[in-house]
């Protein structure tokens, strides 16, 4: 047995999910809390808070690019990608902080205030995100076991997104005592002080073992070239782009839904959590079941039941509190237990890649994948955004029944839509696990794969 294929310890698996873990506590309280801060904290409109979202986007264009030629082209002593952890796990944390401060400025400086903030956040996203994602591809070659250091991330992840949704709001009051700005700022100044922590733990249990030969220094201009090669790697960034859409629609307008829709704000921290442990859950399931059947079988028929059950929570009379309870449970189930699917098939396309090209770009590929999911996570916070202020939506006040509608179509209908796209283009993908297994074989064949990292 090589190197590249060992079963890995429990302890690495754990140690590789902090690190996503600590990522998590930034994503998820970006993706459920950052809009409603923005719009009922902060005070900008939802219309500007949408534009926001989309715009800095416009910045991972460069960012995420370059960020993996540079990690894949990263020698030291500890590896390509697990320095990246150590390096800028404060200053991320920092950031995190800044962008939930709210100075006492007037809105228009407001405004600039929270592009740049936002924006150096994702920056940081991207420069720890990308080896941290990387270096999940180069811990084994063996399949069963990427699902499986998959499925301990994304379950450490869900734990991480249950804390935040569970805690943050009763800290915000704690902190805040009235003061919802300083309640914000001092929960996150907490939390990020948990995420360096966890970024450190995830470096010193993990070790990089499948050998990569040392990139020429290519143009990023080629790398791109060879990327867009990859045809099963642009299938797979296309399901990513309208998934995480789907589920981030859903997750920057939950505590609206609840507030206003459901019409109860004194449950929005259960609400939000029943989701997330609902996640938790569905990490668990993901390994056991992808043992038994084909991930991407699993994946397709997944994605359907959640567009079924998206459509029907649309009709939900707004008195069924509990039944839409039940509803966000089996979503956030579902959802997460494709999540560790879609992981592993973007790392199988690195595989991929390097037999059709010649070229292993593992921190490469993610950075194209990390872009796409991030452009389906703005595109959702500006679709949020502008479809609220369409609709009518004014921040911390009594709503319309117009804008009720908008929060319910954002919350319901077009997540439902996303995910029967999503579901018409998983046949697109043809690495299953008798494919990958040919490609693995024909990889070790090569004489440059001969040679493992010591």
């Amino acid at each position: 047995m090589t190197q590249s294929n060992i079963k890995l310890s429990v302890t690495e698996k754990l140690g590789y999910g902090m690190g996503d873990a600590a990522s998590n506590i930034i994503f998820q309280t970006v993706m459920t809390f950052l809009a409603f801060f923005y719009t009922d904290i902060f005070g900008i409109s939802a219309a500007a808070v949408g534009t926001l979202f989309l715009s800095v986007r416009l910045l991972d264009a460069i960012t995420d690019p370059v960020m993996g030629a540079v990690a894949d082209r990263t020698e030291t002593k500890w590896g390509k990608y697990r320095p990246y952890l150590v390096w800028l796990c404060i200053p991320y944390a920092a950031i995190c902080i800044l962008t939930f401060t709210t100075p006492d400025w007037s809105e228009n400086a407001k405004l600039v205030y929270a592009f740049v903030t936002y924006g150096l956040l994702m920056i940081m996203y991207t420069a720890i995100n990308i080896p941290y994602c990387a270096l999940g591809g180069v811990l084994t070659s063996d399949p069963k076991e990427r699902v499986s250091i998959q499925s301990y991330r994304f379950a450490l992840a869900s734990l991480a997104g249950i804390m935040i949704t569970a805690f943050t709001l009763p800290l915000v009051d704690f902190f805040g005592n009235g003061d919802k700005a300083q309640g914000y700022q001092f929960t996150i100044i907490l939390m990020s002080m948990i995420g360096v922590g966890l970024f450190i733990i995830c470096f010193a249990t993990t070790k990089e073992r499948i050998p990569s030969p040392k990139r020429a220094d290519y143009s990023i201009k080629h790398d791109l070239k060879m990327l867009l090669k990859n045809d099963q790697w642009i299938v797979v960034g296309i399901i990513t782009f309208i998934v995480m859409f789907a589920v981030i629609l859903r997750a920057t307008v939950s505590l609206y839904y609840v507030n206003y829709v459901l019409n109860r704000p004194d449950l929005a921290t259960a609400f939000v959590t029943t989701g997330m442990v609902g996640m938790f859950l569905g990490t668990l399931f993901a390994k056991p079941i992808t043992d038994k059947f084909c991930k991407v079988k699993v994946y397709s028929y997944t994605t359907l039941t959640i567009a079924c059950l998206c459509f029907a929570l649309y009709f939900l009379d707004n008195s069924y509190v509990l039944l839409a309870f039940g509803f966000q449970f089996l979503i956030g189930f579902l959802q997460q237990m494709t999540t560790p699917i879609i992981w592993v098939m973007m790392t199988d396309t690195v595989d991929y890649g390097e037999l059709k090209t010649g070229e292993r770009m593992t921190a490469f590929t993610f950075s194209g994948s990390l872009f796409i999911l991030k452009l389906g996570m703005s595109v959702a916070g500006a679709i949020a955004g502008w479809i609220l202020a369409f609709y009518g939506y004014q921040g911390a006040e009594q709503q319309t029944e117009r804008a009720l509608e908008g929060i319910n179509l954002l919350f319901t209908i077009i997540p439902a839509t996303a995910s029967l796209i999503a579901f018409g283009l998983v046949r697109k993908y043809k690495l299953n696990n008798v494919q990958l297994k040919n490609i693995q074989q024909q990889l070790s064949a090569r004489p440059d794969m001969t040679m493992e990292r010591a």
